[in-house]
């Protein structure tokens, strides 16, 4: 009776060549907007109004809100009350000096009396501008009133609401620019030291079914505290479903170099040393490998350097065909001669 043969897939055979083989970096991050911004309540107050909410569109210098002005509007018109008093108190001096100026001149009073007005003046002059620069303080108070966006956008969080006493400093509103994203990419410094600005790849973003390109824009110099990893910022291609927040996953080319290589799957690592079941006369045989460099073609499969074991043109068993014993009989579907070519 005829040996039994494993049919094989068309997919089933991979094939060892000289090919590109794409050195990398490995990246995972998360999606940010290079430009954000936080409105805080710069005042203490109880919030009045706010217009915008969640994704909607913003230009820079458009008033979103603002605080409750009803303190601040006294506050200045106190401010501006002791400045007119400040600014009457200064007339009277004024006048006074004057006066005695000619007192002095006519001899009527000493020197000393007139150094006294003297005196008096500068400092009603020097009240009077503090509380100039306090009507101003005030005024800038209530200014800081009204919520405007430094930057256009889009808002992001709403974190507070209509009627809430707001203490200094209180986070409002953020903004976002979805118009420049970036991935922050934390590296391991043996790889960051061999990263530069301008390196590009590909990524991966939840949601996407397409890559989107990116490049290196910067390399922190400070490795971060604790983990010892050292981020890396890539700027993202533009995308209009790409959303603050997306996690993301990719590799960063660093070069290219022609090696002998086989697809990463055809690896077998279930015995101590990596192997390859290659077709040889219509058979499996299982061959010990000596691998070099990993990496990835162009298109983004991973490859790894085969170094012994394997030659140009040889095709091997790719793990999805499960386990083959060696010396088992092979043949594609369809094909009564045995399996001696590659499909790919």
């Amino acid at each position: 009776p005829a040996e039994a043969r494993l049919e094989l897939l068309p997919g089933d055979l991979l094939a060892t060549r000289q090919r590109p083989l794409v050195d990398g970096v490995e990246v995972t991050g998360s999606v940010h907007a290079v430009r954000t911004a936080l409105i805080k309540a710069k005042v203490a107050a109880e919030l009045d109004k706010l217009t915008v909410r969640e994704g909607d569109a913003v230009q820079a210098g458009q008033v979103l809100g603002r605080l409750d002005t009803t303190e601040l509007d006294w506050r200045l018109k106190q401010a501006q009350q002791q400045a007119d008093a400040a600014r009457a108190q200064l007339d009277i001096a004024e006048r006074t000096l004057a006066n005695n100026q000619a007192l002095v001149a006519q001899g009527f009073i000493s020197p000393t009396a007139l150094d006294t007005s003297l005196v008096t003046a500068q400092g009603a002059r020097a009240t009077h501008a503090a509380a100039l620069s306090a009507v101003e303080l005030a005024r800038k108070a209530l200014q800081d009133a009204q919520l405007v966006a430094p930057i256009a956008g889009q808002v992001s969080q709403r974190l507070a609401q209509p009627g809430e006493r707001l203490a200094l400093d209180v986070r409002i509103l953020e903004i976002v620019d979805l118009s420049a994203l970036e991935v922050e990419a934390a590296l391991a410094p043996q790889e960051a030291a061999r990263l530069r600005v301008g390196a590009t790849g590909t990524v991966r973003v939840d949601g996407l079914s397409e890559p989107v390109a990116v490049r290196v824009a910067r390399i922190n110099p400070a490795a971060a505290s604790g983990a010892r990893t050292v981020s890396a910022y890539l700027a993202l291609a533009p995308h209009p479903a790409l959303r603050q927040g997306l996690f993301v996953q990719g590799r960063l080319a660093l070069g290219s170099q022609e090696r002998l290589a086989v697809p990463l799957e055809a690896v077998r690592l279930d015995q101590p040393q990596p192997y390859a079941l290659a077709v040889r006369d219509g058979r499996a045989e299982a061959r010990p490998l000596k691998l070099g460099a990993r990496g990835h073609s162009p298109e983004g499969e991973p490859l790894v350097e085969v170094l012994s074991g394997l030659a140009a043109g040889d095709a091997v068993l790719a793990a999805r065909v499960g386990t083959v014993r060696p010396g088992t009989a092979l043949r594609l579907p369809g094909a009564d001669a045995p399996a001696s070519a590659a499909s790919r």
